[in-house]
Parts: structure tokens; C-alpha cells; sequence
């Protein structure tokens, strides 16, 4: 367990203290749970009622939340930051792998860097290049010349195939397959003819990927994802794709190939991309949107019908369906008005 005085949080959060700086802090909690020992945050007014009744041993809160609380307080200026800090600081997940396993398989050609870490029954393959410090977690299979960076950590039975580049510092969870084809196939007369996948997976620094995630190699060119990118679980990424730094995309999103997703957008959990296109930097697109064409200015877009009773989603269904029959005596209306102006 991972233990540290309120002072010192203080120090790391250039945060200001208020209370007793000597208190030991060994783990976060929310705000009702949260006990002895524990930091909580608020960060939001409406939740100012329940810091008479917390029990944690210090709270993260700004300035004007200072006088409603009873106890030790850091004040800070954004507290949801604050409690990612301090989450980094007190984390007490494992690593991947430590050492190298007995049952690891390592090409005699693969280069390993100081202090990397493999775990049982993975496979390092060929040419593979393994920077200082890396973990490569139990069943992970890292395929020919590919290439994983300094720090960078690979939770168990992640795939890498050949020729992949993974940038330094980033996390890649469990499940993952990295450099699979891509689905690209010739019609000849009725029958499909596979096209084989020439292209790479170029990943920059600080990428986070979720378990279960595919992200196919290019056709040609590489399947490129930039530097801070964060894809969550269960994303299909297509091949060709290229996403912008700082990018962000929830939960069982799936990219069409060639989609060129700009700089620090925000994208909603379900959403569903069209290829060969182009989405502009900052960019928000709420959850379960169908994006069919290119967005060329910044904001946010949304799509899709919201939730109904079943009863009311049924009357709208059918509403729909008759859209063009509708539309139809509508512009007859509006003919027979022009007629009589």
C-alpha cells in the first residue's frame, strides 16, 4: 500500500493546505464512503451538503467550497484533475510482467532493452525490438519487426503483428489485437479475392487502448494514431484510419478505413464513422452518432432518436415511413398555394 502525508499531496498538487498537514493518506474513495486514512474531492456545488457528513481524512475542493468544510482540506483550482494526480500517486496496480519468465519465447535476434519485463507464455518474435523498461504481460504475442517503446506496457494475450510500432509510455489492456488485416477484398465475378494488407500500425507516446480493441493495419499506407490518443474498449479501427493528437473515443466506436480524425476531438461511445473522409480538430460527437459525412467546422453533433416509452418510439416509427409520402403532398400544397398567388 502506497502511503502519503497530506503535506506532501499538498507539495505534488501545488495545492494549498488547510489542516493538518501530518495526516496519512494511503487511498481515494467517494465522498460517502470514504473514511479514515482516505481522500475524497468535490467537485461540483450540489454535492457541497454531504461534507458535513464525510469522513474522510481530507478533501480536494476549490476556494469557494473552503467554508463548508469541517475537516482537512487541499483547495485547489480543478479537483476532478486533482483526484487523476493524486489516483497516479497512490496506485497500487501490478505490473504486467516482472523479470523475464522462464516460459517466455524470445527470438534470439529479438533486441531487449534494459529492464524490460515479459511475462509466461509470451512470444516475442523475430527482429522484434523491446525498449528500456517495457512490461510485455503473460500470452502476448509480438510479431516480426515490431516495435514497443520505452515504458510502454502490454497487458495479458495483447497482439502486436508484424512490423507494428507502439510509441513510448503507452498501455496497451488485455485482448487487444494491433496489425490484424484489414478487411479489403476484389469483387471477381461473384467470388471474393483477399487483398493482402502491405501497410503497418504506426502508434505514437502516450496512447492508452482499451481491452479488446482491434485496430487493423493499413492497405498501403500505415493505420496511423497519434501522440495522447485514448481509445476505449471495444473499438473497431479500420485500416487507414489516422486520428489526430489528443483524440478520445469511447467504448464500441467503429471507424470505417481511410477516416481521417482530426486534433482533440471528443467522440461518444457507439458511434459509427464512414470512410474516406475527414474529421476537423475539435470536434464532440455524442454517443451512438452515425457520421456518413465529413465535418469541416468545430463543435459538437449529434444524431440518432432518443430513447421513448415503446409505445411512442412505435408511432414514431411509423412516421417515418411515411416520410416521402408526406413530403410528396407537401410540395402539392405548396403548388397549389404558388398557383394562387
Amino acid at each position: 500500500m502506497v502511503s502519503i502525508t497530506l503535506a506532501e499531496l499538498a507539495d505534488k498538487l501545488d495545492a494549498q493546505l488547510h489542516g493538518d498537514g501530518a495526516v496519512t493518506i494511503n487511498s481515494l474513495a467517494g465522498m460517502n464512503s470514504a473514511g479514515e486514512g482516505q481522500i475524497t474531492f468535490l467537485s461540483s456545488p450540489k454535492y457541497r451538503k454531504n461534507l458535513s457528513l464525510c469522513r474522510a481524512s481530507a478533501v480536494m475542493l476549490k476556494e469557494s467550497d473552503l467554508s463548508y468544510c469541517q475537516g482537512n482540506a487541499l483547495v485547489v483550482s480543478d479537483p476532478y484533475l486533482a483526484y487523476a494526480k493524486v489516483a497516479q500517486i497512490l496506485d497500487s496496480t501490478p505490473a504486467c510482467a516482472t523479470d523475464i519468465a522462464a516460459s517466455a519465447v524470445v527470438a534470439d535476434d529479438a533486441v531487449l532493452g534494459e529492464g524490460v519485463a515479459i511475462g509466461p507464455n509470451a512470444v516475442i518474435e523475430s527482429g522484434a525490438l523491446i525498449g528500456d523498461g517495457a512490461q510485455v504481460g503473460a500470452g502476448c504475442f509480438v510479431g516480426k519487426g515490431a516495435k514497443v517503446g520505452a515504458r510502454t506496457k502490454l497487458w495479458a494475450n495483447v497482439t502486436l503483428y508484424h512490423e507494428v510500432v507502439i510509441g513510448q509510455d503507452c498501455l496497451i489492456q488485455a485482448g487487444t489485437v494491433i496489425g490484424a488485416d484489414g478487411f479489403g477484398y476484389a469483387n471477381d465475378k461473384g467470388k471474393w479475392v483477399k487483398i493482402p494488407q502491405l501497410g503497418r500500425v504506426v502508434i505514437g507516446d502516450r496512447v492508452e487502448i482499451g481491452a479488446c480493441t482491434t485496430i487493423d493495419r493499413g492497405a498501403l499506407d500505415d493505420t496511423e494514431i497519434a501522440d495522447g490518443v485514448i481509445i476505449d474498449n471495444q473499438c473497431q479501427i479500420a485500416h487507414n484510419v489516422s486520428i489526430g493528437e489528443n483524440t478520445a473515443i469511447a467504448g464500441a466506436t467503429v471507424m470505417a478505413g481511410s477516416l481521417k480524425v482530426g486534433k482533440h476531438c471528443i467522440i461518444g461511445g457507439a458511434s459509427v464513422f464512414n470512410g474516406h473522409m475527414e474529421i476537423t480538430d475539435n470536434v464532440t460527437i455524442t454517443g451512438m452518432a452515425m457520421v456518413m459525412r465529413p465535418i469541416t467546422e468545430p463543435g459538437m453533433y449529434s444524431s440518432g432518436i432518443p430513447l421513448q416509452p415503446n409505445r411512442e418510439w412505435r408511432k414514431t416509427a411509423a412516421r417515418v415511413l411515411k416520410i416521402d409520402e408526406m413530403h410528396k403532398r407537401l410540395k402539392e400544397l405548396e403548388n397549389q398555394l404558388d398557383k394562387q398567388d
